[in-house]
């Protein structure tokens, strides 16, 4: 049962219309009167809740960030199923891909949401304000860092929301700027919430010391990264949760190895026509086995399947594997199931986002899926925490701590622990990192990060394609003032 719930309203570009809306929470619109709105904390919860919304849009987010890697292919049905995705996984997108304009429209709608609230933060005193404010600047914060990940220089707006006709003045701002905002919203969150909140779901310190460490962690900042992330490990309330297996379960969400988790439910259904009106993670049917009957699962689309190299990446005994991925034909064959075979078929499912049987009973129920999207995992902060220590020169003996945290409690034991060191740890904690966190949408940007990517994902042009291009029509919106990202 998730305890907060988003609000669905859908804005088609930065500087664009609203085009879908439904009613389960009445936000303000952006042009109506502050006189009638932001007078009484229940307008600034509801504000909230909206900002909230638009991290159910980031299931494309983790999608892409799997297929444009070397984790997975784009799969479906035929080389034609949704093209963009296809162009995604071949290197070959342009600034008219469809899926990118949704990142790109859907994350700075969530700015403007959160901005919203901030514009009229001083309008209205009630008790628990701070944290209100908190958790709409560290929304802002997650958006730009998801829009600075995908698309490099981005307009940036503080404390107001974008209007139409601010296309003529706003300029796309350089990444520098974007983080150092980012860095001023997460300290502020880290100061002003607590660890636990009395609605699950909703954001807390340590969601800002995570994220405000990750965002340290991309601009090579290790020694800022290391200070945040070990004051979480240490002093917060987050561990390992002692079975892997039921990581991803829909029983067993909002663990305490959950630091941040975006809330899905199957409270009502979705069409092709408007995917945004799902508030269910549409990721899980896009990953599903196609034509699927057999026991557990339930069919979905086959998109995102991961590669036979991925497979491999995983030592012969760890039993990690067996709940990141599902090998079909072996399932197949021990349960009598039965399957369909789509484009690029690699017998292989992100077994942790796949329907299960009896997720949902509204709607389509591949559109539908309440799984909720573990997106800073516990076992994540251990992992950016070793990174930092490492690469920073920092401490290596706390470095290999952390690492074998989490490997002791995917092996059961410490016959699995790193001893090494130097540039020898860096690569194991580059390794740990794509089999513990593989199918959870960071594996492109972890390459891209560290200067890998050119070397592992096939098509990846070093000096185009560390970033994405920025959709045609926003460039068109703004008289052509803003410049494509190079290569583009």
């Amino acid at each position: 049962m998730k305890n907060i719930k988003y609000a669905i309203l859908l804005v088609v570009s930065v500087f664009g219309t609203i085009s879908c809306s439904d009613d389960f929470v009445d936000v303000a619109s952006q042009n109506e009167s502050s006189e009638n709105f932001f007078n009484s904390e229940e307008d600034y919860q509801s504000a909230l809740i909206g900002a909230y919304d638009l991290l159910q849009s980031t299931y494309l987010n983790v999608m892409l960030g799997e297929i444009a890697s070397d984790n997975t292919l784009a799969g479906g049905e035929s080389a034609t199923d949704v093209p963009g995705i296809q162009q995604v996984d071949d290197m070959i997108h342009t600034p008219s891909n469809e899926q990118l304009r949704s990142i790109w429209g859907w994350m700075f709608a969530g700015v403007n949401r959160a901005n919203y609230i901030l514009e009229f933060q001083d309008k209205t005193d009630f008790s628990g304000k701070e944290n209100v404010l908190a958790q709409a600047r560290f929304l802002r914060a997650y958006y730009y860092f998801e829009l600075v990940k995908w698309f490099g220089d981005v307009p940036l707006v503080v404390d107001k929301r974008f209007q139409f006709g601010d296309q003529f003045e706003v300029d796309r701002t350089p990444k520098e700027d974007v983080y150092a905002q980012m860095e001023l919203d997460l300290m502020y969150a880290v100061n002003n919430l607590p660890y636990t909140q009395p609605e699950v779901g909703r954001i807390t310190k340590g969601s800002a010391e995570a994220l405000l460490g990750k965002v340290y962690l991309y601009q090579d900042k290790f020694g800022a990264a290391a200070l945040v992330l070990e004051n979480l490990i240490n002093a917060g309330p987050h561990n390992l949760i002692t079975d892997y297996t039921t990581l991803f379960e829909n029983n067993n969400e909002n663990t305490v190895e959950s630091v941040f988790e975006v809330q899905y439910t199957d409270l009502e259904g979705a069409g092709f026509g408007c995917l945004q009106c799902s508030e269910g993670n549409v990721a899980v049917g896009f990953n599903g086995i196609r034509n699927y009957n057999g026991p557990i699962f339930d069919s979905g689309f086959s998109f995102n399947v991961p590669t036979q190299e991925v497979v491999d990446a995983f030592e012969n005994d760890d039993p990690r594997i067996n709940t990141a991925i599902l090998d079909i034909n072996a399932w197949a064959a021990s349960q009598g199931a039965t399957f369909g075979t789509g484009y690029e078929h690699t017998g292989y499912f992100n077994r942790k986002y796949i329907a299960r049987q009896g997720d949902s009973n509204i709607g389509d129920q591949n559109l539908t899926n309440p799984n909720n999207y573990r997106a800073i995992r516990f076992a994540d902060v251990l992992l950016m925490a070793a990174e930092a220590l490492n690469r920073g020169s920092i401490s290596d003996t706390r470095a290999q701590n952390y690492l074998n945290r989490v490997r002791q409690r995917a092996f059961a034991d410490l016959n699995h622990d790193i001893t090494s060191s130097g540039s020898t740890l860096t690569e194991a904690i580059y390794q740990e990192r794509r089999v513990e966190l593989v199918g959870e949408g960071h594996r492109f940007f972890d390459l891209v990060r560290t200067g890998r990517a050119a070397s592992e994902i096939n098509g990846f042009i070093s000096g185009k394609h560390e970033v994405f291009p920025i959709p045609q029509i926003e460039i068109e919106l703004t008289g052509n003032r803003w410049a494509q990202n190079p290569g583009y």
